[in-house]
């Protein structure tokens, strides 16, 4: 039934890129009805410019909160934040004032998730550097997401393609600065959260692979010894908890075995270990969740593609299966809650 299915707040990303297209292009034929009530967070004026690049028409209702959103006709509900004149932004061009203000207007929807009023985000590419120099000063949206949620404890990104969860130990920093942040604790909290969120998903028995960090998993020990002292030992540890999670595997062939169907999900030492293998595999298909958050936050996992913006050809398989994603993880949550009590 329409009235059960979860309230999706979607917000069209940063208004230089291929955000607002997708966005329209996405509403304008109602295609994710069967799967969430959708709530426009965001600046009307990006819309209508997105509509025109997606060669798309259709209303906008304007409302003041999700609690009066409609989705009876064929108006598309809309939060209008008045906030995003599109037509002070060249496309395809980083701006750290359109960074502001895709900031801001994030900031605006998880006011609302706050409160309850829905149930989940998804938002179109962003452009992070744009948001760091328009004074959200984080290297990456997750850890914004944290901070105004005043969640302290550990989290991260995780991409999701294919029903293939893929982790990693360490995120957006360099890899100098990645290989330091690799440690016991590090490993086990990644581990932990992957199998997590797997369940929270509605997969009974996850099975984890983890990535070496070195070459040929270090080549017993001839090209480093992190995968014998440290990597092994803390996989075998988290194993005797009860998480199916094996390992350390060689990261040039640990993907291959995974899409294969041996494995749910693979953990990554660093970021590119497993972003180079999922994008290869599905690069328009791909999600990126926030995981371990109060609040459900789906992205695609491509970026902004400023080189075809307003082009009219962006595809928006990603954006679908990330309210598509989130509206599942909603629902089993609201299952396990309801399971618990």
């Amino acid at each position: 039934m329409p009235e059960m299915l979860p309230v999706v707040a979607l917000v069209p990303g940063d208004c230089t890129g291929i955000g607002p297209e997708q966005t329209a292009r996405v509403l304008a034929d109602r295609r994710m009805a069967d799967v969430a009530r959708l709530v426009v967070v965001g600046d009307a004026r990006v819309i209508a410019m997105g509509m025109r690049q997606a060669g798309v028409s259709f209303e906008l209702a304007a409302i003041t909160a999700p609690t009066q959103a409609d989705w009876s006709g064929p108006a598309v509900p809309i939060i209008d934040l008045a906030n995003t004149d599109p037509g002070l932004f060249p496309p395809g061009v980083v701006s750290a004032e359109s960074g502001r203000l895709t900031g801001e207007t994030l900031a605006r929807a998880i006011d609302f998730a706050k409160v309850g009023a829905i149930d989940a985000i998804t938002f179109a590419p962003l452009n992070k550097r744009a948001m760091f120099d328009g004074g959200w000063r984080f290297p990456d949206e997750h850890k914004m997401f944290a901070h105004l949620l005043g969640h302290r404890t550990y989290f991260s990104e995780m991409n999701v393609l294919d029903n293939q969860w893929m982790s990693r130990v360490t995120g957006h920093v360099s890899l100098r600065e990645a290989i330091g942040l690799i440690d016991a604790r590090s490993i086990t909290d990644a581990i932990s959260l992957a199998d997590t969120m797997m369940r929270k998903a509605g997969i009974a028995a996850p099975r984890i692979a983890v990535a070496a960090l070195n070459p040929h998993a270090g080549e017993n020990g001839l090209f480093g010894r992190d995968e014998i002292e440290l990597i092994r030992p803390t996989v075998e540890k988290a194993a005797r908890t009860g998480i199916d999670c094996k390992g350390p595997f060689p990261a040039d062939t640990v993907y291959i075995r995974a899409f294969a169907g041996e494995f749910d999900s693979v953990v990554a030492m660093y970021h590119d270990q497993g972003q180079i293998a999922t994008k290869l595999k599905g690069f328009n298909r791909g999600v990126t969740v926030t995981a371990g958050l109060e609040t459900v936050f789906t992205t695609p996992s491509h970026g902004t593609a400023f080189d075809i913006v307003g082009q009219g050809i962006a595809k928006t398989g990603a954006l679908e299966s990330a309210i598509a994603l989130a509206a599942r993880l909603v629902a089993a949550g609201a299952s396990h809650k309801a399971a618990a009590a």
